[in-house]
């Protein structure tokens, strides 16, 4: 499929990367255009992320058509398939727009600003009869998957307790700053608490209430940190997160205790054990998240396969619940029902 990639920021260079690897390996995607209003991207511009590795490569960027707006690229390119890196507050106007030429379309997280734009941009994709995916990459993370495979296969028993952590410090790189403007990117509760909420439903479903404690520390941005508690039936599950950490390097983990053991991510790696015996690092899939998310949906679209690991319906759900988180943390943490 011809592709384009729309947002060369952080995560658009991540994208990136992956994209000119496909490409190296013959696989389902050829990149041909790419699309920012920064003419900057298109020189030798290296993506500033909290995460090693990724978007830090240079390339020439002769090799693909430049746009400085997307209406210009639709008109000119033809093209299949598009991902979309852009703030926040662009996901659902471009994703409906790209849908509407006849793209499917990979948008990255938060899927958008709110309910109604995640219904318009299902909605779209129904009509126009195009797949659309939001870029949930720990759906894809081989420590996530495997404790999603301990879950359903009752490995350990069932779940007791579960923590879920991601925090650093305070993202200074986007373009004009977006990330810090709560009307673009809503602050660490949408942008990186988003993981662990998306992460806690795919794991356990939908809890029947949401009690959250959040504090805005720098002006104009939504909650920089936050702790939530999620009630189930028979079930504890916490998820904290934190972007205004001094001088710390950005870290995520999770804990999630069963009847008979723990599976573990922190610092120290990957470990589960049963219980009275001692932790050890299992066998799990150590490819690259965002590598296998775009491969994944590759093959659902070009296979005509139903999107069963990570669907839009999903994401939608996720903003539901950092709605609900955030009208906690105004109430001073007081319970608010789903």
């Amino acid at each position: 499929m011809r592709a384009a990639l729309i947002g060369l920021g952080a995560m658009g260079r991540g994208h990136l990367d992956n994209y000119i690897r496909i490409l190296k390996e013959g696989g389902p995607l050829q990149l041909v255009a790419v699309c920012d209003v920064d003419p900057a991207k298109f020189e030798n511009f290296k993506g500033q992320l909290n995460l090693k590795g990724i978007g830090d490569s240079t390339y020439d960027f002769s090799q693909f058509h430049c746009y400085p707006n997307v209406d210009e690229m639709l008109a000119k390119e033809d093209l299949e398939f598009v991902t979309i890196a852009l703030p926040t507050f662009l996901h659902c106007v471009t994703a409906v727009k790209c849908l509407q030429h006849g793209l499917h379309v990979l948008c990255e997280k938060p899927m958008a600003m709110d309910e109604g734009e995640c219904r318009l941009m299902i909605e779209t994709a129904h009509h126009m009869q195009r797949q659309l995916m939001i870029g949930h990459c720990l759906r894809f993370w081989g420590e996530y998957e495997y404790l999603k495979q301990t879950i359903l296969n009752g490995t350990y028993g069932k779940p007791v307790a579960a923590y879920f952590y991601r925090g650093g410090s305070t993202p200074m790189w986007s373009f004009e700053n977006w990330l810090l403007k709560a009307e673009c990117g809503g602050g660490a509760v949408y942008d990186q608490h988003v993981h662990d909420v998306d992460t806690v439903q795919y794991m356990f479903g939908m809890p029947g209430e949401v009690s959250t404690l959040g504090k805005v520390v720098i002006p104009g941005s939504n909650f920089d940190t936050v702790s939530t508690n999620y009630y189930y039936p028979d079930l504890i599950v916490n998820s904290q997160n934190d972007w205004t950490l001094s001088g710390y390097a950005f870290s995520m983990g999770f804990r999630v205790n069963f009847e008979h053991g723990t599976v573990m991510m922190d610092r120290d790696g990957f470990h589960v054990a049963a219980t009275g015996e001692a932790f050890y690092e299992p066998a799990y899939d150590k490819e690259n998240a965002y590598y296998k998310e775009v491969l994944y949906f590759a093959d659902c679209i070009l296979n005509l396969k139903q999107n069963t690991i990570n669907p839009p319906e999903d994401s939608m759900q996720t903003i539901l619940l950092v709605h609900a988180e955030i009208k906690s943390a105004k109430s001073g943490g007081k319970p608010v029902a789903l």
